[in-house]
């Protein structure tokens, strides 16, 4: 038997599947057919297994437990019934024609985030899909969907998931998901998975009835932790380390974006997180296909995504959140809650330095010293964002950044996150600047829980004011895309957005993410952030303004300066240019703006 068997239901073209379950505490285990109930062996380490002839994918099936409890699957890769439903044996005959593609580096990536459900009118993958050339002429290298793992109803943000092997039902079946990858791949787009190994969600999470699957001595915001480290926790690791590579290789997603990598509990020997990125590099050499893995890690530890061999846990890239705050409190002068550690453009600078903006230094919303500096970590390990699902959604009223800034102040957010030498992410509809709220969503179906989360939501924003009903099918619906693309504004954004990108890919400069290789200049003055960015002899001279005044900025190094990008231009609905350069002559900076010169003859 394999270190960590695959459990769940594996068909074969001859008509027969075999069943694998783990369920170490249970005296009998039987399978249960529509016509039939059959025993199951019990084999090493907590397994029990079956193979059945004569039955086809589609023919559904749940577990009886010591005679007495009938479950679905927790490793079903299929759930047309919802969470409280039978699983059905998927059809695994979908062939893919993405031969030619062999994945992207992190240097390469341009990301979109997206929640399925209300990214297109029908809420679906094949929705997606129909924007796939739209969002390739954007400039988009990569999507990164919320989690698709099913959950309970129709409308949720996909983080209260309770199957991680079944793909969502109201979103399509898992050749439809099959089926985006393979369109995506065609055109060039690599497809980056949001998955959740933290914790389970509350309604359907039969996982208690199995066995051992979380642990009480650790606790998280949601629950229960996952145990990574208890007794019986190698079913558990096995559990997850398979289904990360079930993504990976059988619906050839390109990379995992872990979610809340913090909240992985683990004592062990080797970590969860290194025995998964050690795993994964193995499946790239033995397929040749790149695979990514990026964790949301709120601690600003260069540990985890340092390499395996130089002791760290070898992620590839994680978000740095702290960039988001410090530029998100700058411009919008929020600094309520975590934005009380951030405000200045100082803190901007720190960011553009280290990814990090906190290294050692005393955090006034932690009550103490946090951080350390990632000095032997480049910049494409780290993923950048001036919005995005929790950043949005997590506020009372999910307001996005085009209704809390000016126009002016929103093309500078956009130029601060793609100018910058991070991998940079969008969230959804923010190239054309669209204006309906990414509000909190649910569509539970136990009455407790959703008393219980309507009570939450409303604890939470008690002293802002009365905040929407997660449930009303009217909160979903205000947060489904617009589209607005054509006219005033949205249209001059969406032009913004593709001369910013088309920048950033023909921009030899642009495209290093060497440490060395951006130079943060400290001036006095709060509002100017200045950067030089270079690659080899070419370079380029980049200053923001986030102040409401035009700046004055005499630049000292050795170079003649050439304009080639201004936020403020005619071109993209701005007030105009005055950023003209004159030989011994301080450059004017427009409020607001963001301005990319060329240096001629730079000397390094």
């Amino acid at each position: 038997m394999n270190k960590y068997p695959l459990a769940g239901a594996r068909s074969a073209p001859d008509g027969t599947t075999t069943f694998r379950l783990w369920a170490p505490f249970r005296k009998e285990v039987a399978l249960v057919l529509p016509d039939q109930t059959l025993p199951m062996k019990a084999v090493a380490e907590g397994y029990w297994e079956l193979t059945v002839t004569d039955i086809y994918p589609g023919a559904r099936y749940l577990y009886l437990l010591d005679g007495a409890l009938q479950r679905p699957d927790p490793a079903s890769r299929w759930q047309p019934e919802g969470v409280h439903g039978p699983s059905a044996i998927p059809d695994e005959t979908f062939v893919f024609t993405d031969q030619h593609w062999k994945g992207l580096a992190a240097t390469e990536l341009i990301i979109y985030e997206i929640h399925t459900g209300t990214f297109s009118a029908p809420g679906t993958f094949s929705g997606i899909r129909e924007k796939l050339d739209y969002l390739k002429e954007l400039g988009i290298t990569a999507i990164e969907l919320m989690p698709v793992a099913q959950f309970p109803g129709e409308r949720n943000w996909g983080y209260d998931g309770v199957y991680p092997f079944a793909v969502q039902n109201s979103y399509g079946t898992p050749d439809d998901l099959k089926m985006l990858v393979n369109a995506a791949h065609a055109l060039g787009i690599a497809v980056i998975l949001d998955v959740v190994y933290n914790h389970q969600g509350p309604e359907g999470n039969y996982f208690y009835d199995y066995g051992p699957y979380f642990t009480g001595r650790y606790k998280t915001p949601w629950g229960d932790a996952i145990n990574f480290d208890e007794p019986w926790c190698d079913g558990v690791r096995g559990f997850y380390l398979q289904n990360a590579l079930m993504w990976l290789e059988e619906f050839h997603i390109d990379g995992l974006r872990l979610d809340a990598v913090h909240a992985f509990s683990d004592n062990s020997a080797i970590h969860f997180t290194q025995e998964l990125s050690v795993a994964v590099k193995e499946l790239e050499a033995r397929t040749g296909m790149r695979k990514l893995l990026i964790g949301e890690i709120d601690l600003n530890n260069p540990r985890f995504i340092d390499p395996v061999e130089a002791g760290g846990y070898g992620l590839d890239a994680q978000w740095a959140d702290e960039f988001h705050h410090a530029l998100h409190s700058r411009l919008t002068g929020e600094q309520q809650g975590y934005y009380e550690d951030f405000g200045s453009i100082e803190h901007l600078r720190h960011a553009f330095e280290n990814a990090y903006v906190y290294t050692g230094e005393y955090s006034v919303h932690r009550k103490r010293r946090f951080g350390r500096k990632p000095v032997n970590n480049p910049f494409h390990q780290f993923v950048v964002f001036a919005q995005n699902h929790d950043q949005i959604g997590n506020r009372m009223m999910g307001e996005r950044l085009s209704v809390l800034l000016s126009f002016e102040a929103l093309k500078l957010a956009a130029a601060t996150v793609l100018l910058s030498p991070f991998i940079p992410l969008l969230f959804m509809g923010e190239e054309y600047g669209e204006k309906n709220p990414f509000l909190f969503f649910t569509s539970h179906g136990d009455a407790d829980l959703i008393k219980a989360v309507r009570e939450g939501r409303q604890q939470e924003f008690a002293h802002t004011g009365e905040a929407p009903d997660p449930q009303d099918t009217h909160t979903f619906a205000q947060s489904k895309l617009s589209w607005q693309t054509a006219e005033g504004h949205h249209a001059a954004l969406l032009r913004y957005y593709k001369e910013l990108l088309l920048l950033r890919k023909n921009t030899p400069a642009l495209l290093n993410t060497a440490r060395e290789a951006t130079r943060v200049h400290h001036t006095n003055s709060e509002d100017l952030l200045v950067l030089e960015r270079s690659k080899d002899a070419a370079a380029l001279l980049i200053v923001f303004n986030a102040g409401i005044t035009s700046h004055e900025l005499s630049y000292t190094t050795y170079g003649k300066l050439r304009l080639l990008f201004d936020s403020a231009a005619l071109a993209f609905n701005g007030p105009g240019t005055n950023t003209a350069v004159a030989d011994d002559q301080p450059l004017m900076i427009s409020p607001l703006s963001a301005v990319v010169y060329e240096i001629i003859a730079y000397e390094n």
